[in-house]
């Protein structure tokens, strides 16, 4: 493709944001599969102790578990995210909920240990399709307020991963062949995504009739303001390899975190304060319900004041509160845990969002890039910290966690994306 042809793509894509409406129907469809897949995500975590206690595993067994589904999540998004850009292929949505499917299946029936890494292997393989695509879709449907989508994409996701561990306290005392009720889960995602595909399928042949218009068509006012909030197409190419890596710093202080919290701390809490099963299960859902109700502030408000401070509260800011869990008691833990949820969780919406305002001609790459990399860093992070744990105790754990988001101080480096230009040229939002 010529560089005037590309020229034409992206401002034709730009205007079509720009004077489009918000397609809220379709934001809370997608999110509402967000929540469906994350649930079942957010479920294989929640049964690590009915998996322990049937096939007699250590922490570093349970971390590969982890490990596991998050690696191929995160191997596979950024080549799924690079396909899509070049190839759009609008029941990819489906496809993708249909591994998580067979994985359930598989998880639910799995005779020893190897078995349940080949279905946390579909699982993860079947959210590498999804994350992708489906954050594209948010984008597609945010009529230009792509924080505001992005969050409310994000929150579908938390608030599954925090209905996981809920679910699964149903989950264990029936056994393991109970697990395949949520393939029922995986199905109504099914349903929904292959009517989202069939709108994906429209809406690109809308913006393909734009592209066909010669360029001068597109500059309309609304494709003016969209150039005005866009100041990072001046940045150096050097400028912005270097933020992308500043990014991923960020993702490691943040999903290592989580890592130590989504896959044990229900047994630091057994552990330390000797609760039952259950009453952990409780505290794991209270963190997660915060992580859900924190997400959605975070796009919205990087709309409106700029990605990077959104990015400074939501990483440094947390630090006070992960220093101060450690020395916790019972019920300052569950309060302490839910705060740090809130924080952290506005986190990777604006951070996706900054990512592709610096390379906005690569959604579908950046996306998979991002995802898999929530992904894998998560995946490492367990593993990591299981085998940390083993060696030493639980407990520990969370006292070398608590420095990581002290790796925030990065975004003192990051470009400033000119928060009161992209104020003033948000367009208003509707529904149709």
């Amino acid at each position: 493709m010529s560089s005037e042809a590309k020229l034409s793509a992206i401002s034709a894509d730009r205007a079509t944001d720009a004077g489009a409406k918000t397609v809220f129907k379709v934001l809370l469809a997608i999110s509402f599969c967000h929540l469906l897949n994350d649930t079942v995500q957010s479920l294989l975590p929640a049964i690590y102790p009915l998996l322990r206690d049937t096939f007699h595993l250590d922490f570093g067994q349970i971390g590969l578990i982890s490990f596991t589904t998050t690696f191929t999540a995160s191997l596979l998004q950024p080549l799924v995210g690079l396909y899509s850009d070049r190839h759009h292929k609008p029941y990819f949505l489906a496809i993708g909920m249909g591994i998580t499917l067979i994985g359930l299946v598989t998880l639910s029936l799995a005779p020893s240990y190897a078995s349940v890494l080949v279905a946390a292997a579909l699982v993860g393989m079947g959210s590498s399709v999804f994350h992708p695509e489906s954050s594209r879709v948010a984008r597609m449907a945010s009529g230009g307020q792509h924080g505001m989508a992005q969050s409310l994409f994000q929150v579908g996701g938390n608030a599954g991963s925090a209905l996981g561990p809920l679910l699964a306290t149903f989950v264990l005392p029936r056994g393991q062949r109970s697990i395949a009720w949520f393939s029922f889960v995986a199905l109504l995602g099914m349903i929904l995504l292959a009517d989202i595909g069939a709108w994906t399928k429209k809406r690109r042949a809308m913006q393909a009739e734009l592209r066909a218009v010669p360029l001068a068509a597109h500059v309309t006012p609304g494709h003016v303001a969209s150039q005005e909030a866009e100041p990072h197409a001046h940045l150096p190419r050097k400028r912005i390899v270097w933020s992308l890596a500043i990014l991923v710093a960020l993702m490691f202080s943040k999903y290592f975190y989580l890592a130590s919290l989504g896959s044990y701390y229900t047994f630091y809490l057994m552990d330390k304060f000797h609760v039952s099963i259950r009453s952990a299960e409780f505290h794991l859902f209270a963190f997660f319900g915060a992580v859900a109700a924190g997400t959605f502030f975070g796009g919205p408000v990087g709309d409106r004041m700029g990605r990077k401070v959104v990015i400074w509260y939501s990483i440094l800011g947390v630090l006070p509160f992960t220093l101060a869990l450690p020395y916790a008691n019972l019920f300052w833990t569950g309060i302490l845990s839910v705060v740090i949820g809130l924080i952290l969780a506005s986190a990777f919406s604006t951070i996706l969002v900054f990512a592709q305002e610096l390379v906005p001609t690569k959604v579908g790459t950046i996306s998979g890039t991002f995802f898999g990399l929530a992904f894998g860093l998560g995946g490492i992070g367990a593993a990591l910290l299981g085998k940390l744990a083993d060696a030493t105790n639980i407990r520990f754990v969370y006292h070398v966690c608590s420095f990581l988001p002290a790796v925030g101080i990065l975004t003192a480096f990051l470009p400033d994306l000119n928060p009161g230009q992209r104020k003033g040229s948000q367009p208003r939002a509707g529904s149709r």
